[in-house]
């Protein structure tokens, strides 16, 4: 049994130390937001914060998360930096099919509370493990300039 601080909560977990972090949010504590891209860390999907950090939670080993705090797309809206950024995706219509958005999500939170002011070197380098077959990429560093300003404005 591994016991995890997953969104503020202690959760238990009868996993092996090994078992993908991404497996044991999605299957054993049904947060299906993270999503399983292509299992490698290559596509970002599935990213999460480990102590304000993003992580690509396919290939980081639970054991690697006890002690942490482990943070999820479900538990960005509660911070002001994820209703920052929420708003500004919507306000500039991000989402196209919608399935890369809480990993891009998650690092442009990780960016955000680390640098509010980011250039937009800063922003591609932040979101370059993210890919989106969409093509929103335009979209989405307009939305983070746009989240970092208000955020900036303390809105």
């Amino acid at each position: 049994m591994v016991s995890l601080n997953v969104n503020g909560n202690t959760a238990s977990v009868d996993a092996e130390p090994d078992m993908p972090l991404l497996w044991a949010l999605r299957e054993d504590l049904k947060l299906t937001g993270t999503k399983f891209g292509c299992g490698m860390s290559l596509c970002g999907a599935c990213t999460v914060h480990l102590d304000g950090q993003a992580v690509r939670s396919c290939t980081t080993p639970i054991s690697a998360a006890v002690g942490k705090k482990i943070t999820t797309i479900e538990a960005m809206s509660a911070t002001k930096a994820g209703q920052a950024v929420q708003a500004a995706w919507v306000a500039h219509d991000v989402p196209q099919c919608g399935y890369c958005q809480s990993g891009q999500i998650m690092s442009a939170c990780a960016l955000l509370s680390q640098n509010g002011k980011p250039s937009d070197g800063d922003i591609d380098e932040a979101m370059s493990g993210n890919l989106c077959r969409c093509g929103t990429y335009n979209q989405i560093r307009a939305a983070i300039k746009d989240a970092a300003v208000s955020l900036s404005k303390g809105a």
